[in-house]
């Protein structure tokens, strides 16, 4: 039997019409999904050429808007991680790093830049904890051979490298690294704030003060810029104001204005050197040849080349009565400049204070004073040689004969006008004497024929002493 089917044009046009309105609906949200796509993909490569130009913040802002538009994009996440990581905004590197493994697990190449991601925020934070407890060279080389390899474009750790070249007193390198950061943004207060510092820390005051107050005019109420700006002014006021009193003959206040000054930042080295140089010449002047030999010495520590330094650090030697020291300082400052004749004066004052302080002192053998009178030194030498004549100290003679020829060798010069004069003026009297350096060589035993005859009134009591081997008359 043969069963026939028979469709009526209505019949066959319902299957079309269903097709029709399917049809008219879906293709729209097709369209839609592809043109989304298509815009996302767009973004992604606009921001690929911003990441190439290293304009991370713009390329951010691409992404942001493709994967707004397509969730899915997983080469998105991926830039997107890497803009992050360069920004050293390390959490969210790390969030859309493992976003993209989500979507494509195993991929090496992105498991590599989520381990270098680890890396630099380890390292980042091991900088600051080295940076805290003062060990800057370790804190350095974190931020450079790591942080900044993997994050090229971190301000912050940019900022944490001046910091660090500051405290490392590498202030020309602290003023490059800082001019970089002022040529991406000319208006970042702390690298002002930090430049202004290196330079001032170089005393170029001028410098650091323009840095200052550009930084002052663009926050007012910044509270670093302000200290760093009035401490600035502050310094230099004292530091003047010393200058002025010193050149006015006003010493006692000029010392005080140094010390002001120099007590406002003891790290100020460059500037310090010459506070320190300052004081001292005040206090050589004043005669405070202590207190201004550790002002020149403080100066030395800082510069040992200063000359003027070493000058007047030989001068306060000499009011200390260091004269071996005075010297010493005015035969190097002698060499530095030898045709300085006011250097070379003082070295031969220093010498000469040297030589007499070598010599004998003829009045403190005989214990008198250097205005003692002619029968004052008589006495003296009469009442020492009847104590040390050799025959009355039988039990330590050879003490008593050298304490002997000394009293006898100061009689000899203090007792005769003409050389007790020449004596005080300083000359060398050893050869004529033939003493042989302080008067060890001068024999009143006679040694070489000579007699050296006492002129005691009554002679010694019980008529002189016995053996009268000794050549002496009484």
């Amino acid at each position: 039997m043969v069963v026939r089917f028979q469709f009526s044009a209505a019949t066959l046009a319902l299957p079309l019409l269903f097709f029709n309105l399917f049809y008219g609906f879906y293709q729209p949200l097709v369209s839609a999904q592809e043109n989304q796509s298509d815009d996302a993909i767009g973004l992604s490569k606009r921001a690929s050429e911003m990441i190439k130009l290293k304009r991370y913040s713009e390329a951010l802002g691409l992404l942001n808007d493709a994967l707004e538009s397509d969730s899915d994009l997983s080469e998105a996440y991926q830039q997107r991680a890497t803009a992050f990581r360069h920004l050293c905004r390390y959490e969210d590197s790390v969030k859309d790093y493992k976003r993209f493994l989500g979507l494509k697990p195993g991929s090496s190449s992105v498991e590599k830049e989520l381990s270098q991601t680890l890396q630099a925020q380890d390292a980042f934070n091991s900088a600051y904890n080295h940076f805290d407890s003062g060990d800057y060279s370790k804190a350095l080389d974190y931020i450079n051979k790591i942080v900044l390899v993997y994050s090229s474009s971190c301000l912050k750790a940019k900022i944490l490298k001046v910091k660090l070249l500051l405290a490392l007193k590498d202030y020309s390198s602290a003023i490059s690294e800082s001019g970089y950061i002022l040529k991406e943004d000319e208006d970042n207060l702390e690298a002002l704030l930090l430049r202004g510092r290196a330079y001032y820390y170089l005393s170029d005051h001028d410098v650091a003060s323009r840095h200052y107050q550009k930084g002052l005019r663009l926050d007012p109420e910044h509270s670093e810029l302000k200290k760093a700006y009035f401490g600035l002014k502050n310094l230099l006021k004292k530091t003047k104001s010393a200058e002025d009193n010193a050149a006015k003959g006003k010493l006692r206040v000029a010392v005080e204005d140094f010390k002001a000054a120099l007590a406002l930042d003891p790290n100020h080295i460059a500037h310090n050197v010459h506070l320190h140089l300052g004081l001292c010449k005040v206090l050589v002047k004043l005669g405070r040849g202590k207190d201004a030999v550790n002002s020149c010495t403080e100066a030395l520590n800082i510069d040992e080349e200063l000359l003027e330094a070493l000058v007047q650090r030989g001068e306060a030697k000499l009011l200390i009565e260091d004269w071996e020291g005075a010297v010493e300082d005015l035969k190097v400052a002698a060499q530095k400049s030898p045709q300085d004749m006011n250097i070379r004066e003082t070295l031969m004052r220093a010498e000469k204070s040297l030589k007499l302080s070598q010599r004998k002192d003829w009045y403190k053998i005989l214990g008198v004073s250097k205005t003692a009178s002619v029968a004052e030194i008589k006495r003296a030498y009469k009442k020492l040689a009847l104590q040390w004549h050799p025959d009355k100290n039988v039990d330590n003679r050879e003490e008593a004969e050298a304490k002997f020829q000394e009293i006898a060798a100061a009689y000899e010069v203090l007792g005769d006008e003409d050389k007790r004069v020449r004596y005080d003026r300083g000359e060398d009297l050893d050869e004529g004497m033939g003493m042989g350096g302080g008067g060890g060589g001068f024999n009143p035993f006679g040694g070489g024929g000579q007699q050296f005859t006492f002129h005691f009134e009554g002679g010694f009591p019980g008529g002189g002493f016995p053996g009268g081997g000794f050549g002496f008359n009484f």
